[in-house]
This record gives C-alpha cells, structure tokens and sequence, in this order.
C-alpha cells in the first residue's frame, strides 16, 4: 500500500513546540498518521497539496475534563447552583440513562468537541450503571474518529447518596481493561476517574487507587475545591502513598500552597474548568496559582450540562479571569501590573502541548511535531474577526470560535473538511439525542426543559 502523503503549504503555524513557536509562513507535510517535516518552503513531491493561503493551522485542543455523558442535558443547568447540579444530575436524571442513552451522549459530545476543534478528550465517565453502559460509552468514542482516553467511573452507588463513601469503585473496569484496552495504544485508550478522598472513606479511596495501579492507569480525579478542598485531600494521598506523576487533579481551587507545592514534587498534573468552577462555587480557577508553583495548567471544559463544550470559549475564561486577579491585587497594593503574569501564548499551550501531556499523550499529540501524530485544525482565512492577523495567538485566544474551525485532522484522517464532518449523519445523531433527552425527563418524572426548572435537595 502506497503511502499517504499531504503537504499543508503557506499557513501561519502555532506550533505549540517551544523550540519551533510559530512559523509564518510554514509548511507541514504529513506522512500517513504522522508529522514527517514542517518547516518553511517543505519539497512537495508526490505529495497531495493543499494551500493554506495564511491560514492560521495550530494542534487540535486537548479537553482533559469532561462528563460527555451528559451532552444529551446539555445547558439544563446553565442557572444551576452547585447543590442543583447535585439534585437534578446526579441524583435525578443521571439514574435514567440507558445503555443506548450513554452512548448518544457520548457521540454527540465528542462529535461537538471534534468540530470545535478539540482533537483529545478526556472523558471522565461516572455515570456507568452496567457493564454495558461502559461498553456503549466506549463505543460511541470509537466511532466519533477522535483521539480520546476513556476514564472508567462508577454509577449512582459510587457517586451518589451518602458522603463519605464506603462503596468501591466497581470491579467492572477489570473487564473493561481486559475486553476493551488490552493495549494502551489507539486512539481511544483507558484511564480511571476516581471521587478521591473528599467524598470516599480512608478505605475506599485507598482501594480505588490500587486498583488504577493494578491496572496500570492513568488516574482523573476531582479534588481540591469549595470547602472540601480546605480539608487536606493532597495530604492524605501523600500519607496514603498514592501521589503519583500519572495522575491528574481537577479542579484545586481551594488547596493551600503547600498542598500545590506536593502536587509538583510528585510530578502530577491539574486540570482546571474556569467556567464551572466560577459557576458552582469551587473558588477562583487555580490557573496563575499553579504557575506559582511550577505547576502547567491544563484545561477541561467539565460539566457541559452547564457551559457550552469548546476550548475557545474556556480559553477566553481562563485567561481573562487570570487577569482580573492580577490587576485586583495590584489595585489593592496601590500599584500597576509591570506585566501579565500569562500571555495568549501560554493559554495555547495549555490547551495543547500541557494538555496532551497531562493524558499521558504528549510523546503522541499536542503540538505540531515532526514524529507526532498528525492531530491539527486549520481556521478559515477570510474571517472579519481574524484579519488581518497580527499577533497570531493572540487571535486565536481573544478572536476565534468554533465556526471558524474549517479542517480538522486526527492520527493523518481528515474528520472535518470545508467545515463540514466527514462521515456523520447528523440527522440521525440528532433524532437520537432528542429522544434519549426525551426519555431520561419521562423516567425521571420531574423537571422540564425551557429553562425554568430548578431542582432542590
């Protein structure tokens, strides 16, 4: 079989490779699924050719957080407070989901993601009642063509009723292990989502995060926000023994300094969600307090029952909270920012390179590489907002949204052309994900779509 080969010829490159930074004008030739050069003036040869013309070509996002579960009640909880969310989800429309519910929620989520632009996904999936609705939710990621990591969660038992909690994290991911991630390459591989010790006994916790190490598993775990996070959560996996450079905290709004200053002494990683964060009261999004601490962020987009699912809009979030704090402690000092403690550039690369590097992916994807996979989008040229282009992360950042997504490319395939998904039958995944939302509300028996329902412990 011939090689596939492609050269992107003439685009302004945002590499997010520290030793590359942005190329203007550079070209990009990928060879099957990988990156093979990228420099200015590439030789063609026998290459297919596709001008770039100045278009802007950066790596596909990396969304290191989200429930894709629940696209199918995407924005029920837009005007929710964090004990609504608890209310409505998890202890009301969550415990409907059928199999064939999961899986919906989890094509259209990651499908949304895909045109946006985010190319990895990590989806941290507790919402798995059965084995089959793990399998279905894996199955959906398949099918979807993006790179995603499937971190296995539990259902209600685990997640819901009392806290602490004594229930374990289900033995169903052995199998999954086993049946489904055999190996830890493809494109859709495994990890673990665990409640970690704000919400599990000493017990439980320290069985689930044996069994992320027998399994050998990158573990997500949410930790470290609103009261919770002040009760010392890193020291008691640091106690426990269970720090870890494969594992990835979310959230961390509320951890002390030195609870951060462990998390980088074990070489883990943090995902921050500045949107849901700010919305549910976990606290300030910890993003300059980790750079503090020699900590790179990176960002997952959470709860998207709530905020809407692309990384610009998160970007955008991230970067102008940051820079309110900034300026709010000098005002409160008397005195004037000499300079902005992150840039757009630094935002990029959290949403790529750090990214990629938190799911366990950055010798694979994250930035435009020769060796790494081919996983890039390409933004229209002839955008108003865009042009002309001055500053080219900075466009990205503050300028650009999701339907200036033109190309996206993952692992060297085409999955969306001309602005349009390829291979996707939209019409179907829609009529499917109206009748599953439509389903989960008549089991329920309460709430309602419009906007107006607000649910109540």
């Amino acid at each position: 079989m011939a090689d596939r080969r492609t050269l992107l010829r003439g685009g302004v490159l945002l590499t997010s490779d520290p030793d590359m930074g942005v190329l203007w004008p550079g070209d990009i030739l990928v060879l099957d699924e990988r990156i093979a050069a990228v420099g200015p003036s590439l030789a063609a040869g026998d290459a297919e050719v596709i001008e770039l013309g100045g278009r802007m070509v950066l790596p596909g996002f990396v969304d290191t957080h989200r429930h894709t579960w629940q696209s199918i009640v995407r924005n029920i909880a837009a005007d929710w407070t964090l004990t609504d969310y608890l209310a409505g989800l998890h202890s009301g429309l969550s415990r409907h989901y059928r199999p064939q519910d999961t899986y919906i929620g989890n094509l259209l989520g990651a499908l949304e993601a895909l045109d946006s632009g985010i190319t990895t996904l990590v989806d941290f999936s507790h919402n798995l009642f059965t084995p089959e609705h793990a399998d279905a939710a894996i199955q959906a990621l398949r099918e979807s063509g993006m790179r995603a990591v499937f971190a296995h969660g539990g259902g209600a038992k685990e997640w819901g009723g009392t806290r602490p909690s004594d229930v374990p994290h289900p033995e169903d991911a052995r199998r999954v292990r086993a049946q489904q991630f055999a190996s830890n390459h493809g494109l859709v591989t495994m990890a673990i989502a665990l409640r970690g010790p704000q919400f599990c006994t000493d017990e439980t916790n320290r069985h689930d995060f044996s069994l992320a190490r027998d399994l050998d598993l990158r573990v997500n775990v949410h930790i470290g926000y609103g009261e919770w996070g002040k009760q010392g959560p890193i020291r008691v996996l640091e106690r426990d023994g269970l720090l870890a450079d494969t594992t990835t905290y979310v959230h961390c709004n509320t951890l002390g300094d030195e609870e951060l200053g462990i998390i980088r002494d074990s070489g883990g990683t943090v995902s921050v969600a500045p949107d849901v964060e700010m919305q549910m009261g976990h606290g300030w999004p910890a993003t300059g307090r980790l750079l503090a601490h020699g900590i790179r962020p990176t960002f997952g987009i959470d709860v998207c029952s709530s905020n809407g699912g692309d990384m610009f809009a998160t970007m955008r979030t991230a970067i102008g909270v940051q820079r309110a704090l900034d300026n709010s402690d000098a005002v409160e000092a008397m005195e004037n920012v000499d300079r902005l403690t992150i840039t757009c550039r630094d935002v990029l690369e959290f949403a790529t390179v750090d990214g990629a590097h938190a799911a366990g992916l950055d010798g694979v994807t994250g930035s435009l590489t020769p060796g790494k996979e081919a996983d890039l989008i390409i933004l229209r040229g002839d955008s108003l907002a865009l042009s002309p282009v001055n500053n080219p992360a900075g466009s990205v950042v503050y300028g650009a949204h999701p339907g200036l997504v033109e190309d996206v490319m993952v692992a060297g395939a085409w999955r969306k052309r001309h602005g349009q998904l390829v291979d996707v039958d939209r019409a179907r995944i829609l009529r499917l994900a109206d009748d599953a939302r439509d389903h989960v509300f008549a089991a329920f028996g309460q709430g309602s779509i419009g906007g107006d329902w607000m649910p109540r412990a």
